[in-house]
């Protein structure tokens, strides 16, 4: 079954595989590889530039990553075999981009909002980049008594610490740009428990990323955003080539 993936497809696959479980080998080594490679917020302390692709390949359990590469083996080889090999790998690495993007676009509103709130209480947030620097191991020391203050700091703290992994970004747009290329195709998803038509798909998928990206349950820790920016980007890219396709035809 392995063998009929498409080149693209299947060393993808392979790649998230091999550092998934690197990952976890080296841990009993003690070598973080995902302080490296996961991706930072970019004014993080931890942030290191070639983490922007690096973070694609990492994942935080066997469940996130066997969702990103079944659903990369279900809509690859279509995709891969439409647009051809190096078409389909811009489209991913894209759609990747895309979602990192957006999800620190929305990362920087948040810091900005919180550094002007933590400035206008005199408190020197330089502290706080400073202990988030994965170098430091411990909690961080927050000297106020206002508990505005005090969760404002926390939150700064936890953005700047937490590090972004997985393909999503790139899922999101391989299964957007599937659903525009072949609107009527019917699709079962997961969370969803009949058939729907693929068409239907990507604004689901934009209007439930909104919704959850705005809203922050507490304890979510899914990249709402990043799903969000990589389909529009996996949407974006499908409709130039078609629009190019169709012209040159």
């Amino acid at each position: 079954m392995f063998s009929q993936l498409t080149p693209a497809t299947k060393n993808i696959i392979i790649i998230n595989v091999i550092f998934f479980v690197g990952t976890f080998l080296l841990q009993n080594l003690n070598i973080d590889l995902e302080s490296l490679l996961a991706g930072y917020f970019p004014l993080s302390p931890n942030f290191r530039s070639w983490q922007i692709i690096t973070h694609m390949f990492m994942h935080g359990s066997i469940l996130h990553i066997a969702f990103n590469m079944m659903t990369l083996w279900s809509f690859g080889p279509v995709l891969e075999q439409v647009l051809g090999q190096k078409k389909f790998l811009i489209l991913y690495f894209a759609s990747g981009l895309g979602g990192f993007a957006l999800y620190n676009i929305w990362n920087y509103y948040e810091v900005s909002q919180i550094t002007n709130f933590l400035t206008s209480q005199a408190y020197d947030i330089h502290e706080i980049y400073k202990y988030a620097d994965n170098s430091y191991s411990g909690e961080m020391p927050i000297s106020t008594n206002s508990e505005a203050v005090r969760d404002a700091a926390q939150q700064l703290f936890n953005i700047l610490k937490t590090p972004m992994v997985g393909a999503s970004g790139a899922i999101f747009g391989v299964i957007a740009a599937f659903s525009t290329l072949f609107p009527d195709a019917k699709l079962m998803f997961m969370f969803i428990p009949f058939p729907i038509k693929a068409k239907y798909l990507t604004p689901i998928i934009i209007v439930v990323s909104l919704f959850l990206g705005f809203r922050q349950f507490s304890g979510d820790n899914i990249a709402h955003f990043a799903h969000l920016g990589g389909a529009l980007i996996g949407f974006l890219y499908i409709w130039s080539w078609k629009k190019n396709r169709d012209r040159i035809q």
